[in-house]
């Protein structure tokens, strides 16, 4: 069903371009941690505890897209270079996952042997637009690979559903700047809610609600607006770094504020 174009190696996983029957192209990811990063909320730190980044056998993620393409053109994402867009079936959002779970067919475990195994829908595409077959592929993925926990970023569209946001599923906003404005130059998809309609979304995960900003200045990240919108008892934030590239250049993005790369 896809078709491997080409790939990249880095030192905690591979980025792969592959090409869908009809033509569309995607971007998916297979990366790994070590499984005491799933916990550094609580330990109050960002760092490596030492070179070692550990293997598959710990925290296992695949990044999946949900369109070839994407609408939403923020202004430092690479998919902005592509012309159009399609959403994609479950089935492919599915087959991505078992692409990459057949790329390391030669490990001696599975999959589901992962300390965590989760699925970022996080590559191309806004989950909430094709939300009905995101929804058909994560019951798929439940069914086949018992215990995956599944994150799902979005920019916040008006009038989205978040009820079934609960246990083995986790929400990401996308908020970037916590200056409206700001946000709506770097997020030009009109149809979003606003900053302080992001803060009142409310889920049933297991886990709290990622804000993750990618910031491209400092003003961005504004700490009273941050503690007035979002309650920290329902959210915690993930700082980005700008992955620069040639959208991100003609945007006159710079490499942000993070100085890094960032590695999930």
């Amino acid at each position: 069903m896809l078709e491997l174009i080409k790939h990249k190696d880095f030192t905690n996983g591979s980025v792969f371009a592959i090409r869908t029957e009809d033509g569309f192209l995607l971007e998916v990811t297979d990366t790994f941690l070590p499984i005491y990063t799933k916990d550094c909320i609580n330990g109050h730190t960002n760092k490596l505890q030492s070179a070692s980044i550990g293997d598959r056998s710990e925290r296992w993620i695949i990044g999946v897209s949900c369109m070839s393409g994407c609408p939403v053109r923020c202004k430092f994402c690479a998919t902005g270079n592509m012309k159009g867009y399609r959403n994609l079936t479950a089935e492919e959002i599915v087959a991505q996952v078992e692409f990459v779970i057949n790329q390391e067919s030669n490990l001696d475990y599975g999959w589901t042997a992962a300390k965590e195994h989760k699925i970022n829908y996080t590559r191309m595409g806004e989950p909430f637009l094709n939300i009905e077959e995101v929804k058909k592929a994560i019951a798929i993925i439940d069914e086949r690979y018992p215990g995956t926990h599944h994150y799902i970023s979005t920019i916040g569209i008006k009038g989205a559903d978040y009820s079934w946001i609960k246990d083995n599923i986790t929400l990401q906003v996308s908020v970037h700047s916590l200056i409206d404005d700001k946000r709506n130059n770097l997020i030009p998809f009109k149809n979003k809610v606003t900053i302080e309609e992001l803060g009142q979304i409310r889920t049933k995960s297991n886990l709290k609600t990622t804000i993750n900003m990618t910031l491209v200045d400092e003003e961005d990240f504004d700490i009273v607006a941050l503690k007035k919108y979002f309650d920290k008892d329902y959210f915690f934030v993930k700082i980005s770094p700008i992955n620069v590239n040639a959208v991100s250049e003609a945007n006159n993005m710079g490499t942000g504020v993070i100085k890094g790369i960032n590695l999930i």
